[in-house]
């Protein structure tokens, strides 16, 4: 009985010490793998996208959370049109948090990008999640509106900026235009 019971014993430990070996060799397996993902192209292009698709749904929500999704889509065809415009940054992230100087006062693309009580996290929830859904369409699976394919501005309905621009047309509460040519 005795020898029954210390061979179970080191059978047991056996077990035990192959486990936490295979454990040990596991995590800095892991480990390894994570180190060279970090410097993958392939990874960091994942969080850029990642990060262009939080913009990007950022802005839908803004400046057209309230909107159908044609509005909503149109919004964020205006912000694309602009990253593969010479005269914008190339960034979708870049575009929407774009800034200029205008007689010492600085003027954002979007403007609630300028509004600081504006740039927390959204408040309604459900209409960030649409913003993000129509984000994805549009950046991931390229959906666009024909009659936006050479727009490059717009402005709610309600304002006037007197601009010397081509007016494409209006969808929801905006007034969308072609750039300078």
């Amino acid at each position: 009985m005795e020898k029954f019971i210390r061979f179970t014993t080191y059978v047991i430990g056996l077990i035990v010490v192959c486990l936490l070996v295979q454990n040990v060799t596991f995590a800095k397996m892991e480990k390894l793998r994570e180190g060279q993902m970090l410097s993958s192209p392939d990874i960091v292009s994942i969080k850029t996208r990642e990060r262009q698709l939080e913009c990007l749904a950022m802005n839908i929500y803004r400046e057209a959370g309230h909107e159908n999704f044609e509005g909503k889509v149109a919004v964020a065809q205006v912000t694309m049109n602009r990253a593969s415009h010479p005269s914008f940054p190339k960034d979708v992230c870049a575009v929407v948090f774009q800034k200029s100087v205008v007689i010492d006062r600085v003027i954002c693309q979007f403007s609630w990008y300028c509004d600081t009580a504006h740039k927390a996290r959204p408040i309604n929830q459900s209409a960030y999640n649409e913003s993000m859904a129509v984000a994805k369409k549009v950046l991931l699976e390229g959906f666009r509106l024909d009659v936006m394919k050479e727009a490059l501005y717009y402005h709610a309905n309600y304002v006037n900026p007197q601009w010397n621009l081509e007016k494409i047309g209006t969808i929801g509460n905006h007034i969308f235009y072609r750039g300078k040519k």
